[in-house]
């Protein structure tokens, strides 16, 4: 029995073919990974198979009857439910009303939640879903978030739940915590579909991956029979090396100080007197789950918010009260957290965004006066020396894959000679290829003696890079430990359990 079965799925998006006459089988209780460079196509096939999207040809067959899906109400009602990577929550909306929300029952025409609500403790139950029914979304963590959209799933009565990037902003307890809700979900005959480009992930929770490249299907391997090694040459069609060699850094002075810095909050808690040094040769990680200061902190030093308080000091200067541009010229680089919002113009050309903040200045202008062919061969050099695949400079960056438009971003900022590297996030929703490719560019800064402050949410690569990490909780540094501190310290840490018995932390539990 299949669960679903896809057939000689197309789809097209002007000239893109995103989904070229891909099959698809996912067993009935099987836990089905999807796996793929960015850009492959997986986003867009669920899409299809949420009824998000409508395929150009092909087959959606579930549980062996072939259906047309004319919107994801369709696909509810065949028993498929998706939890998107961005949570479609109300935070103002307790968690009662925002799982009923389109679908609430009713006694003689009135809203009935105290049946909802004993609905939904049975299903929190049943999978371990732990979440109050009455809380605010707002008042809860990013993991409760993801249970209560599994539970909103669940109660329409789901058979198939699709997952996209389900782990992107967990915590690695609440990863397994997540794991352990897929295997009940399995145990009681559901079928799981998960896009993720995490391969331990992958290892660790499917039965069966499906690697799809440049819109193809490449292969479906048993994940007991394979090996990340195997999963990741499948997904580029070369050879990735998995581990980064970090060899021993000569540190050098101080060349970003932060001090006492407070800033209010945008999103979550601010940041609220955070000290910290960055010196020449070392890459310094800040962890934490998303909310605990780690955009504040990013917006402060790159000059796209004004601190409450504290100073910012780069190569000796005081840069708090400067703007971007001058702080860009004293050499600070910045690959920010959001690439689309404000690392890229997308409808720019490759060429224009590689020169953005420099636009004013030799050898791309002269008088006030742009020099179209200075900036097109300064893209055409750029395009070559960090491998971007783009049909030439003159394509708009939108058109570009994610890893593709974060080695713009990349080749734009390094091509700087930058005296501090603030890299955020600099790996997020790119494919192994290209995560390998940014690492091995980012400890050739650290061996040519820049200062690199990395904040990311990714543990694996912060323990892969850093020479030291600062947690960061509640807007707060609340430790710091060694690059190689072990994963499952960090997560506690995180997760704000600040006192990590010894004896644990030697064992490396």
């Amino acid at each position: 029995m299949y669960a679903v079965q896809l057939e000689g799925i197309t789809k097209r998006f002007a000239d893109l073919v995103a989904n070229d006459a891909i099959d698809l089988e996912v067993r009935s209780g099987e836990v089905h990974c999807l796996l793929g460079e960015n850009g492959a196509g997986k986003s867009t096939l669920m899409k299809i198979l949420f009824g998000l999207y409508s395929a150009d040809s092909g087959t959606v067959r579930i549980e062996g009857e072939p259906r047309r899906l004319r919107g994801p109400s369709d696909a509810i009602k065949l028993g498929l439910g998706m939890v998107h990577q961005h949570f479609m929550l109300v935070d103002r909306l307790s968690v009662t009303e925002n799982i009923v929300a389109g679908n609430e029952l009713t006694s003689r025409g009135v809203l009935d939640l105290s049946a909802a609500r004993t609905q939904i403790l049975q299903l929190a139950e049943r999978y371990g879903l732990h979440v109050s029914p009455d809380a605010l979304i707002e008042e809860i963590s990013v993991g409760e978030q993801q249970r209560v959209e599994i539970l909103k799933a669940l109660y329409r009565e789901a058979q198939t739940l699709i997952l996209d990037e389900p782990t992107a902003v967990l915590t690695p307890q609440e990863t397994e915590e997540l794991f352990q809700v897929i295997r009940r979900l399995k145990q009681d005959g559901k079928t799981v579909i998960l896009i993720t480009h995490k391969l331990r992930e992958t290892m660790a929770i499917s039965d069966r991956v499906t690697i799809l490249r440049d819109g193809r299907v490449v292969g479906t391997v048993e994940a007991s029979e394979t090996t990340p090694a195997e999963l990741a040459r499948m997904m580029v069609g070369r050879e990735v090396l998995l581990r980064v060699e970090k060899p021993a850094s000569r540190y050098g002075e101080a060349t970003l100080e932060v001090a006492d810095l407070t800033v209010p909050p945008r999103y979550g808690t601010g940041l609220r007197h955070v000290s910290f040094a960055v010196r020449r040769g070392e890459i310094l990680g800040i962890a934490g789950v998303e909310g605990n200061g780690q955009l504040e902190l990013e917006e402060a030093i790159s000059g796209l918010r004004r601190a409450e308080s504290g100073e910012i000091r780069l190569g000796g200067h005081e840069i708090g009260t400067l703007a971007v541009r001058r702080r860009r010229r004293l050499g600070l680089a910045h690959i920010p957290s959001d690439r689309m919002r404000r690392g890229l113009v997308p409808s720019f050309s490759v060429a224009w965004n590689t020169i953005l903040g420099s636009q004013r200045d030799a050898p791309f202008a002269g008088r006030g006066v742009l020099r179209p062919a200075a900036i097109a061969e300064h893209a055409r050099s750029l395009i070559t020396e960090y491998s971007i695949r783009a049909a030439g400079a003159s394509l708009p960056a939108a058109q570009l894959s994610g890893g593709n438009q974060q080695k713009v971003i990349l080749a734009r900022e390094f091509s700087r000679d930058p005296l501090v590297v603030l890299a955020c996030q600099p790996t997020r929703g790119v494919d192994v290829g290209a995560i390998e490719y940014i690492h091995n560019r980012l400890l050739e800064l650290r061996a040519a003696g820049k200062a690199v402050l990395l904040v990311s949410a990714e543990l694996d690569e912060l323990r892969a890079l850093s020479d030291r990490i600062l947690v960061l909780y509640e807007g707060r540094i609340v430790a710091e430990r060694p690059g190689d501190c072990p994963e499952h310290e960090l997560g506690l840490l995180m997760a704000g359990q600040l006192q990590v018995p010894e004896e644990r932390r030697e064992n490396g539990a």
